[in-house]
């Protein structure tokens, strides 16, 4: 692309750095005369065990803040305000998520997503930096999105990352609520941005009795999983002792291979053959080993199950082929649509649909589950598959009703004697 613009570290950068609580009383007072603001958030999940918000970025009315929520200031008044604003955020349900369990932070206005935004308008690329390039034909670097935000000062390469982040999103989102309303999809979006903003309010928490059945784990002998079962936990203890992400004390692809070589080599498993970590050594080894003893120790009927796989609910099949159907018409609906066919309806709730025998419009949005309008675009679909089907099962019944035919009469003999 010609003239094409890159941003280096602190090009013209004008934000303001809010650390303190008079920096932060002043920014409420612009706040509070702003209907309008984007927003998004920098977390330390890639480099601690207890996740936690490290940066907020604000941008408003022309001017961009971070606000260093590390720095003990109190945030409640700003939050409470904040709750006020329409939004304008890209990818909204992790720093919705974040914002909640870190603050008790809830919108109350309306939420801009302008990630969906694109989905809904058939992007191929619908990532941050693309918007910026697509909009503003600027390039954005990525350096900084990786680096550990809770550690202080943070530097020039991520107060840019963080406040680009922000400063574009209202002018992106002004073209795409245009772009929406042009081909009559702001109600879409405005559907979708809703059931997203609902949806961060439900915890996703695993069973804890089941948290160490990672993927990947069907073909493990029940041996191993005992294996598996208390090498995870031994890692999630050293990961929350040392507050670091499981995955930088021993990552899944280490994991596996030591369960692997635990159950072939109960007598010896830490052999050269394990290829540990060199941090993992001294106590945090002896654990270890402490572990696989103590695995390598159960009897057998102590070692877990596989979990069993919930049968099929689409083994009729009549399902099947209506499934496959529906599958066919969503893709043709969003090929003509310009979007893809996931957007319109996951595959998961292709067959949920099905197999509930969903007719109506609340049908089909209850067992989907699916947003008014996905819905409101596959019911066509889904009558037309229903009436077939009938059909099919009708003619099937008429079959199975008809009277078999009577035996024909003994043949008569009439040759002459």
């Amino acid at each position: 692309m010609t003239n094409q613009k890159a941003m280096t570290p602190l090009q013209s950068s004008s934000f303001q750095y809010i650390d303190t609580d008079a920096g932060l009383k002043a920014l409420i007072i612009q706040l509070d005369q702003a209907e309008r603001v984007a927003i998004d958030t920098e977390a330390d999940s890639l480099h601690h065990y207890f996740e936690k918000v490290c940066l907020i970025q604000l941008s408003f009315h022309g001017h961009d803040y971070l606000i260093d929520p590390l720095s003990k200031i109190d945030l409640s008044n700003f939050l409470d305000v904040l709750s006020t604003k329409s939004l304008i955020i890209h990818g909204a349900d992790y720093d919705l998520r974040m914002l909640r369990t870190s603050f008790g932070f809830r919108p109350q206005c309306e939420v801009f997503d302008t990630m969906l935004a694109a989905q809904m308008l058939g992007y191929e690329q619908f990532g941050l930096a693309a918007l910026i390039q697509r909009y503003l034909d600027t390039t954005v670097t990525k350096q900084g999105q990786k680096s550990d935000w809770s550690l202080r000062p943070l530097s020039p390469m991520q107060l840019d990352y963080a406040y680009t982040d922000t400063r574009f999103l209202e002018t992106i989102a002004n073209r795409m609520g245009a772009e929406l309303d042009t081909v009559g999809r702001c109600e879409w979006h405005r559907e979708t941005c809703k059931a997203m903003v609902i949806s961060t309010e439900r915890d996703t928490q695993r069973d804890p009795d089941d948290a160490w059945r990672i993927k990947h784990i069907g073909q493990l002998t029940r041996q191993q999983l005992a294996f598996l079962r208390e090498l995870w936990h031994w890692r999630d203890q050293e990961a929350r002792q040392a507050d670091r992400p499981p995955f930088k004390i021993l990552n899944n692809q280490h994991l596996f291979a030591l369960t692997t070589l635990a159950g072939s080599q109960t007598d010896q498993p830490l052999t050269n053959d394990a290829q540990l970590p060199r941090h993992i050594n001294g106590r945090r080894l002896e654990l270890l080993k402490a572990a696989i003893q103590k695995a390598a120790a159960l009897p057998e009927h102590e070692w877990p199950q596989q979990k069993k796989r919930i049968k099929s609910k689409h083994a009729d099949p009549n399902d099947v082929q209506d499934i496959d159907a529906l599958r066919d018409a969503c893709s043709k609906i969003a090929k003509e649509l310009g979007i893809t066919a996931s957007v319109l309806a996951p595959r998961a709730a292709i067959k949920s649909i099905i197999c509930a025998g969903a007719k109506t419009m609340e049908e089909i949005m209850a067992h989907g589950p699916l947003l008014r309008w996905q819905a409101t675009l596959l019911e066509p679909a889904v009558t037309r598959i229903i009436l077939a089907r009938e059909q099919r099962e009708k003619s099937q019944n008429v079959v199975t009703a008809a009277p078999m035919p009577s035996s024909p009469p003994p043949a008569i003999d009439v040759t002459e004697p």
